[in-house]
């Protein structure tokens, strides 16, 4: 019985063994023919960690050197040291992309005012409107800017409403383009299309406390004139 149950004992350490050296011997063929590509395999999921890792320092870092430039060309601006600033703000706007690139042509255009070159100034707002890839809310930024620099200039009606309509097509448009058409109404001697618009104010969720006080007043002086 004892020498039975060692020979089973030996033949199982025998069995470990053999399978062992059949395991070790597919590993070395495995190896043998894929080594290589195992190894290049691995190399190439280090890299693109690697590459994914420094692609976001480079974005960080691209993103913080667009953020220091703005900042110098706002700093200028307010320094009155308008062409240096307007060069900083046309670099932006040639080599940034997106919201930087989007910002920096509305300050161009804020120069371009300074500077009393106002039909610049409506160029550059012009071409953003029209730009596809720009920003709504940007797009949304440079209509107002227009039809107000419009509205001063004593533009055709046509023109300032034709900008502002898009953000009064329903009830959520903009606060500021209804004060901009109330303003427009008056100046076309239309009181009651004005006071309409400048209810509507008064009564917006989203208009600021100073802006409803503005409606507010402008519907009494409305009322006291009619």
């Amino acid at each position: 019985m004892k020498n039975k149950l060692q020979n089973k004992i030996d033949n199982d350490a025998l069995l470990r063994e053999v399978v062992d050296d059949v395991k070790n011997d597919q590993l070395q063929q495995i190896w043998d023919k894929y080594g290589l590509f195992i190894i290049i395999g691995i190399a190439l999921i280090l890299t693109a960690a690697v590459s994914f890792e420094s692609f976001k320092g480079w974005q960080t870092r691209k993103a913080q050197e667009l953020s220091n430039a703005y900042s110098v060309a706002l700093s200028l601006q307010s320094q009155g040291r308008l062409d240096e600033s307007l060069e900083i703000y046309n670099m932006l706007a040639e080599k940034a992309t997106g919201i930087y690139a989007d910002i920096a042509k509305i300050q161009i255009a804020n120069v371009y005012l300074e500077q009393q070159r106002q039909d610049d100034a409506e160029v550059v707002l012009q071409a953003l409107i029209d730009d596809k890839s720009a920003s709504p809310q940007i797009k949304d930024i440079a209509s107002l800017k227009l039809a107000s620099y419009k509205l001063d200039d004593n533009a055709p009606a046509e023109e300032i409403i034709g900008l502002l309509t898009p953000l009064l097509k329903d009830e959520g448009g903009s606060d500021i383009a209804r004060e901009l058409a109330a303003m427009l109404y008056i100046r076309e001697n239309n009181p009651s299309q004005a006071k309409a618009e400048y209810e509507k104010i008064a009564s917006s969720e989203t208009a600021s406390d100073d802006l409803k006080t503005r409606a507010l007043d402008m519907i009494n002086l409305l009322d006291e004139t009619n």
